[in-house]
Formats: C-alpha cells, sequence, structure tokens
C-alpha cells in the first residue's frame, strides 16, 4: 500500500484548462464550471487487501491523498438484504450519519494540506455537517451556508460542530451563490461537494466497497439519488478504475433516481438532450436533499448514465413516504431523501436483475416524511 505524496492537478471538463495542484482555486478560472482531478490509479486486487484498515482509506492505491488524521473511521459501511433481488448499502451509519463524510474527509484533509484560514461551504444539511465536523477535527473555522427551511436537527448538528451557520432566504441555489461570493476572499478554502473533484474522489469509495463486499464484482445495476450528482459520479470513476484494471468483467448500469418534484436530469434524459432543457423552478420536497434546480455537473451526469445503459428514474411524494416507513418496518429508519431509491424499485422496476440501493442519511435527521405533511 503506497502512499500518496504529490497532488494531481486539476482540469476543466468542459474547455480543458488546467488548474495547478497546490492552489486554493475551487472552479475553472475560465468558464468557473467544476473542475475534475487528473488522477488515474489502479485499484489493489482483493487479495492484498487483507489485514487493511477498516475503513474507505484501505484503498488507498485509488485515493490522491494519504490517510489524515482527521479519519473518523468512515466507510466500510454494512451490505445488507431487501427484498429479492436487491440489496442496501448503510451508508447513514458513518460518523455524520450520512454518505457525505465519503467525501468531506477528502476535502477537509486536502483543506489541512493546504493550510487555509478558514473553509466554508454550502448545503441544505448533510454535507454541511459533514464539512463542520471534519472542519472541527482538523481545527479549522468553519462556516456553512444553508437555505431557509432546512431541517433544525441538522441546523443543530452543524452548530454543533462548531461551524458559524448562513441562513440564506430562499432556496439551495441561494445558499451556493451566497458561498460562491465569499470563496473567492484570500485564504478561504471552498470545500463544495459539487465543485471541488476531491469530493468525488472519497465518494467513489461506495463501489470499491461494494466490490469488495460482493467478492470482486458488482451488482446488474446500481441505483443511486441524484441532485448534484456526487454519489453517482464517484461511482462512475470507480467503475471505471475497475473495469480499466480488469477487476470487473462487465460494468453495472447506473440508474439515477430524482424527485419528481424537482427532476431537471430526469427532463433532459426524456427529451434526449446532453444537458438540462429550460428551467426547472425550486419546490417543496421530501427529498430535499437532492431537489437542485440546476446541478453544475449536469452534461457529466447525464453523459455516465447514458455510457452505462441506465436510466433515470422519478418518485412521487408519496412513494417516498411510502418507501421511508417500509424501511422502518424492516428496521430501517432512514431520512426521507434518503429513501428515494428503494422508493423506486421495491415493486420490482429493475426485474430480476441484481441491484444495490444506498442509504444516504439517518432517519433522526428529518423524522418520518408523513409527519412533516402539513
Amino acid at each position: 500500500m503506497t502512499a500518496t505524496t504529490a497532488l494531481p492537478d486539476a482540469f476543466c471538463p468542459t474547455d480543458g484548462t488546467r488548474v495547478p495542484a497546490g492552489t486554493l482555486a475551487w472552479s475553472c478560472p475560465v468558464c468557473r464550471g467544476p473542475l475534475d482531478l487528473d488522477f488515474s490509479p489502479t485499484p489493489a486486487r482483493p487479495a492484498s487487501l487483507t489485514g487493511r484498515v477498516n475503513s474507505l482509506w484501505r484503498y488507498a492505491e485509488c485515493l490522491p491523498l494519504s490517510a489524515p488524521a482527521i479519519s473518523l473511521g468512515e466507510g466500510r459501511t454494512p451490505l445488507v438484504e431487501l427484498a429479492g433481488p436487491v440489496s442496501a448499502k448503510l451508508d447513514f451509519l458513518m460518523p455524520t450519519l450520512s454518505f457525505k463524510d465519503r467525501g468531506a474527509v477528502m476535502l477537509i484533509a486536502l483543506a489541512q494540506r493546504l493550510g487555509p484560514e478558514r473553509v466554508i461551504a454550502d448545503s441544505s444539511g448533510n454535507a454541511g455537517t459533514s464539512v463542520a465536523a471534519y472542519s472541527a477535527r482538523a481545527g479549522l473555522p468553519c462556516t456553512v451556508y444553508v437555505p431557509a427551511g432546512t431541517s433544525p436537527k441538522k441546523l443543530e448538528q452543524i452548530g454543533g460542530h462548531g461551524a458559524r451557520l448562513e441562513v440564506v432566504e430562499g432556496g439551495r441555489e441561494s445558499a451556493a451563490r451566497a458561498a460562491r461570493a465569499a470563496a473567492d476572499e484570500p485564504g478561504t478554502f471552498y470545500a463544495s461537494h459539487v465543485h471541488n473533484p476531491y469530493f468525488l474522489q472519497g465518494t467513489k469509495t461506495y463501489v470499491h466497497e461494494l466490490w469488495e463486499d460482493l467478492g470482486g464484482r458488482l451488482p446488474d445495476v446500481l441505483v443511486v439519488p441524484v441532485g448534484n450528482g456526487t454519489l453517482l459520479l464517484g461511482a462512475a470513476l470507480a467503475v471505471r478504475e475497475l473495469h480499466a484494471a480488469g477487476l470487473i468483467a462487465k460494468a453495472p448500469a447506473l440508474y439515477a433516481v430524482q424527485s419528481a418534484a424537482v427532476a431537471p436530469l430526469a427532463e433532459a434524459w426524456r427529451a434526449g438532450a446532453d444537458d438540462l432543457v429550460g428551467e426547472t423552478p425550486a419546490a417543496d420536497t421530501f427529498a430535499e436533499g437532492i431537489a437542485i434546480p440546476r446541478p453544475p455537473r449536469a452534461r457529466q451526469i447525464l453523459r455516465a448514465v447514458r455510457a452505462s445503459g441506465g436510466a433515470f428514474l422519478t418518485v412521487t411524494e408519496e412513494q417516498i413516504a411510502a418507501a421511508q416507513l417500509d424501511l422502518a418496518t424492516r428496521g430501517l429508519y432512514v431520512e426521507s431523501t434518503g429513501v428515494a431509491c428503494w422508493a423506486a424499485v421495491r415493486d420490482g422496476a429493475l426485474g430480476e436483475r441484481t441491484a444495490v440501493v444506498p442509504l444516504c442519511g439517518a432517519g433522526a435527521k428529518t423524522g418520518l416524511a408523513k409527519a412533516s405533511v402539513g
């Protein structure tokens, strides 16, 4: 297991602009779009993983940073059967109770290495909580911009980690704009889970874990909730790495799930478009964590789903509420955004194909969806 010491450069996937490693740049200096990392690792073979640390850092060859002192043991969440050919990965059993810890630990490990004066983030709750927790672990001052209407339990968790909260009137897009306005101030590290490619390098470990847990294979279908697409794009990265190394014979199809109330990517998919079409208004939905009207990585998300032979699925509020209750009766108390994938496939939408759904956040963060109606 070789520790990574030199940071790779970043680049803009839209116009190819290079961004040198070791800077606080968080977006393309030309188009201001998100960045990708110039990093093509080779995964370790299953036999060499025996005896390694029981966290996502066991996949060291595939990560652009060495294991940091700020790790909270994130990763290696259980995989359990749900029904028929569908299993669930319990990513709500992370240190801050959501899958966002996979990416946040990478962002703050990078920030710790770069030594900024402050960290800022924007979030509908879970990403901000993760960034706040790991910033506290690293001893870095942190400010999190959140939209008005964010779950009080998530606000309490963010504040409990010592971060300063900036509550922004309006929806998720308003919070992101406020954070971006502050992001270029000197000494600021913008821990953007959307723009910074290190976040995707963390979320890809979700698939590396599945591959190991399933004995060196992957299911026929990976079902993933999509708002900004960070879990889906991380999954696509891992699939490419495993396939290029000859460690899987066939890549799984990626099925992306959106709330029917806010589904700009599903609408673009149905239109056969390569990018977003028209304007999608913000709307209330139980799946608040994926209610993103204009995801900056839309083109990459659509391309990844199409290349995999997958598709987009949408779920109604009634389906979300029913799926959350169904999981609770199975012993799994998951927040309303985190049940979207189970809502999409629990009635047999995938046929007999094997599939894994992520249960992304703990129900303690939001309570039951039906209880919050009205």
